[in-house]
C-alpha cells in the first residue's frame, strides 16, 4: 500500500474541510483505492506555515488556526522564506492550492501549482484563477512531468462538472450553457424576494459567512463571470477572461422590480450563459427574470444549477443543493482520487 504525502496550500473553512474529510474516509481509501494519505506541509496566509515530512499534526493545526494562532511551532523546519521556497523544498506527492482567488491574474496559486508541478507533484485546487489565467500553461507542465492537474472544486464545488466532460460523455459537441452559478447573489436576491432591502440582504449575508467582507465579487458579477470563463475554457476549448464576459451584477435590483416581477409570477435570477458561435463563444452574466418554465426558476438558497446544451443531450442539467466547504473538499478528494488511479 502506497502512502502519499500532501501539502496544503491555503487553510481555510475549505482546507480544514479537506483535512477533516480526508481522515473520515481513511479507511475508504485504503480498502477500495489500495492507499493512505499524509500532511507533510500546510501553508496558511495569516498564520505561519508548518513542515513535517512525517506528518503534520493536522488536528492541532486546525485548533491553532481556529484560536486565531500560528501553526509555526508545529514545524520541524524553520526560515522558509515563502510558500514557494516550502513547495520547492518539501517532499510531497501532492499539492493541493486553496489560497483566495485572484479574478484579474490568478496569481500567486498559479505560481505554486507551477512550482509544484516542476517539483514532480500532481497539482489540484480549487481556485478559479489558475484555470482560467493559465489553463494551457499548467495542463501543459503536467503532461510534460506525467502528472495531473485537477480543478473539479473550481466550479460548483464537487459536483462532477469538468470530470464530466473529461470521460463519461465521449464524442459530444458542447453548444452552449446556462445556469445559476453564483450561489450568494441567488440567496441575497431570496432575501430581498422576503423583505430585505439590497443592504440588508448584504448585511445578512456577511452575518452567516456567505459572502466576504468585501462582497463586490460577488455581487457585481465577477465570481460568476470567472466560473463562465472556466467553463468556457475548458469544455468549451474556447479559452475566455472575466473581462472578455457581458457582466452586469445585481446592485440595480431594487425591492420595486422584486414584487413586479412576483406580480408575473416570475422571480430574479443572476443567469450565466455561454453559446458557441463558430469558432467563438459568447458570453454574458446578467440579471434576469425567470418564470416557473425555466429550471432556473426554483433554485433556492445557495443552490446552483448548470444546464449544457450539446448536438446529442439537448438539456443536460446538474443541480448543487446548499453547498458548503465540505462539498468544495470532497472535489479536492474526488480530484486525489482519479490522479491516483489515471496516473
Amino acid at each position: 500500500m502506497h502512502e502519499y504525502k500532501l501539502m496544503l496550500v491555503g487553510f481555510g473553512n475549505v482546507g480544514r474541510a479537506f483535512a477533516r474529510l480526508l481522515e473520515r474516509k481513511q479507511e475508504t481509501l485504503r480498502s477500495e483505492f489500495d492507499f493512505s494519505t499524509s500532511i507533510s506541509a500546510i501553508a496558511t496566509g495569516r498564520h505561519g506555515i508548518a513542515v513535517d515530512p512525517g506528518g503534520v499534526d493536522w488536528q492541532q493545526a486546525i485548533r491553532l488556526v481556529e484560536h486565531g494562532r500560528s501553526i509555526d511551532p508545529l514545524s520541524t523546519r524553520h526560515g522558509l522564506d515563502s510558500i514557494t521556497e516550502m513547495i520547492r523544498s518539501t517532499p510531497a506527492d501532492f499539492l493541493f492550492e486553496n489560497s483566495p482567488v485572484n479574478h484579474r491574474t490568478g496569481q500567486p496559486a498559479i505560481n505554486y501549482l507551477k512550482a509544484a508541478l516542476e517539483m514532480g507533484m500532481h497539482a489540484i485546487t480549487a481556485n478559479k484563477g489558475p484555470v482560467v489565467h493559465a489553463y494551457s500553461e499548467l495542463s501543459a507542465l503536467a503532461a510534460k512531468k506525467n502528472r495531473r492537474f485537477l480543478f473539479e472544486s473550481a466550479v460548483m464545488d464537487g459536483a462532477p462538472i469538468f470530470s464530466l466532460f473529461r470521460g463519461p460523455l465521449p464524442a459530444v459537441e458542447l453548444r452552449g450553457f446556462e445556469g445559476i452559478l453564483n450561489s450568494c447573489t441567488n440567496l441575497l436576491i431570496e432575501l430581498m424576494e422576503q423583505g430585505k432591502t439590497f443592504e440588508e440582504a448584504v448585511e445578512y449575508g456577511k452575518s452567516i459567512g456567505i459572502t466576504e467582507t468585501d462582497p463586490s465579487a460577488d455581487i457585481d458579477g465577477w465570481d460568476a463571470a470567472i466560473k463562465v470563463a472556466a467553463l468556457s475554457t475548458v469544455i468549451m476549448g474556447v479559452p475566455l477572461k472575466p473581462d472578455q464576459i457581458d457582466r452586469t451584477g445585481i446592485r440595480a435590483i431594487t425591492p420595486e422590480m422584486i414584487a413586479s416581477a412576483r406580480a408575473d409570477g416570475e422571480r430574479w435570477k443572476l443567469v450565466c450563459t455561454a453559446k458557441r458561435a463558430d469558432a467563438r463563444v459568447i458570453a454574458k452574466v446578467a440579471p434576469q427574470r425567470v418564470n416557473q418554465s425555466s429550471p432556473l426558476f426554483a433554485i433556492n438558497g445557495t443552490s446552483s444549477y448548470v444546464q449544457f446544451e450539446t448536438d446529442v443531450l439537448p438539456g443536460l442539467g446538474i443541480i448543487e443543493s446548499n453547498p458548503g466547504p465540505e462539498t468544495t473538499a470532497y472535489g479536492l478528494l474526488a480530484d486525489l482520487i482519479n490522479a491516483v488511479r489515471n496516473g
